[in-house]
C-alpha cells in the first residue's frame, strides 16, 4: 500500500513541476527566451520533488539539532538527504517481494547464520532493508523482510504479521530460533509482539536488535493525526504502558543501538530500555542507519554472537 501511495505523491509532484515549468516557459519565451526555455518543463517537474524531500529533511535536522557537530552538521544533512531519496524515490515506490523468505546465495561461504526478520519503521517497507538484506545473506543468514500494514494503524496490529513471519520463517528453513531486526518503529512493533507470546513461544526468538527506535517516544510526532504516530509520541501512555508489560527475560534479548545524532528520535540520549546492552553511533541520520555500512557491520556482528543454525539444505 506505501509503495502506490508513494507512487501517486510523487506522480503527483512531477505533474505540478511541471506545471509550474510550463508556465516559467511561457513566460520566458515572451521575454524572448527561446527553444531554452522548454527545457524549464522537464527540470521543474524534476526538481519539485527534490526540493520538497530537502524540505522535509531539513526541517526535521532543525528540530532535533545536537551540538558538538560543528560543520559536521552539514555532512550529515547531506547524507541524510540522500538516503532519503534513496529510500523514499527509487526504493520504496518499487517494492520486490514483502513478507517472503529469502534464502543467501549459493556462493555464501561459512557456517548457516539465525534466521533474520527485518521490521522497517513509520512510512516505511520491506525496501528500506535493501543494503542489510544484502550483508546478512553475504553472512549466510535467510531473511524476510515484512511490511507493516495497514501504514497508519495501531503499532499493536502489526503482531499478527510478525508472528507469521516468525513461524513461516522456521518452517522454511528448520531453524528452531530466529532474530529479528527493527528500525525505527519497527522495534516498537517487536516489543508490541514480544510481549504476547508465550513463555514457550518466547524460546523461539535467538535475540532483537534494534536500530533508532524510540523506545521512550518522540516528540517529533507531536500532532501527528496517524494512530501509530501518538503511539510513538515522547512518554506516550502507550509507550509507558509497554516499557511496564516488560519482564527481564524479554529485555535480556534486546540489544540497542543508539544514535546519538537521530533526526527522528528526539530526545535521542533517553532511547533505552533498563537492563539493555547500548551500542552508541555518531553522526548518521535516522535513515541513514539503514544504509550505514558502521552500522550494517556491527547488525551482523551481533547476529553472529547469538550462534548458528543448522539448515535443511
Amino acid at each position: 500500500m506505501l509503495a502506490l501511495l508513494l507512487r501517486g505523491l510523487y506522480a503527483f509532484q512531477l505533474i505540478s513541476g511541471a506545471l509550474l515549468g510550463t508556465y516559467l516557459a511561457m513566460l520566458s519565451a515572451q521575454d524572448g527566451g527561446g527553444v531554452a526555455s522548454l527545457l524549464l518543463v522537464p527540470v521543474c517537474a524534476l526538481l519539485l520533488p527534490l526540493l520538497l524531500q530537502f524540505l522535509v529533511i531539513l526541517a526535521t535536522m532543525l528540530m532535533s539539532r545536537t551540538p558538538g557537530l560543528g560543520r559536521g552538521w552539514w555532512g550529515l544533512l547531506w547524507r541524510e538527504y540522500t538516503a532519503a531519496v534513496k529510500i523514499f524515490m527509487l526504493r520504496q515506490p518499487w517494492p520486490r517481494q514483502p513478507n517472503t523468505v529469502q534464502m543467501p546465495p549459493a556462493s555464501a561461504t561459512g557456517r548457516s547464520g539465525v534466521p533474520v526478520v527485518l521490521v522497517h519503521g513509520y512510512v516505511c517497507n520491506h525496501r528500506v532493508w535493501d543494503d542489510m538484506t544484502l550483508a546478512l545473506h553475504n553472512a549466510n543468514h535467510p531473511v524476510i523482510a515484512v511490511d507493516l500494514e495497514p501504514v497508519f494503524g495501531s503499532i499493536e496490529d502489526y503482531a499478527p504479521i510478525l508472528e507469521d513471519a516468525v513461524t513461516r520463517l522456521m518452517a522454511q528453513t528448520g531453524a528452531k530460533q530466529v532474530a529479528l531486526v527493527g528500525h525505527s518503529m519497527g522495534g516498537l512493533a517487536i516489543r508490541a509482539w514480544l510481549r504476547m507470546v508465550t513463555p514457550a513461544q518466547l524460546k523461539r526468538v535467538a535475540g532483537i536488535v534494534t536500530l533508532g527506535t524510540p523506545h521512550q517516544g518522540t516528540s517529533i510526532t507531536r500532532g501527528a493525526p496517524t494512530l501509530n504516530g501518538k503511539q510513538m509520541l515522547f512518554k506516550s501512555e502507550w509507550v509507558q504502558t509497554l516499557a511496564s508489560s516488560e519482564d527481564e527475560q524479554r529485555r535480556a534479548l534486546m540489544r540497542i543501538a543508539l544514535n546519538l545524532n537521530d533526526n527522528i528520535c528526539i530526545s535521542q540520549r533517553e532511547q533505552i530500555l533498563p537492563g539493555v546492552p547500548v551500542t552508541e553511533f555518531h553522526g548518521i541520520g535516522h535513515l541513514e542507519m539503514c544504509l550505514n555500512p558502521r552500522v550494517i557491520r556491527w547488525t551482523c556482528e551481533q547476529l553472529a554472537d547469538l550462534g548458528t543454525q543448522k539448515h535443511p539444505s
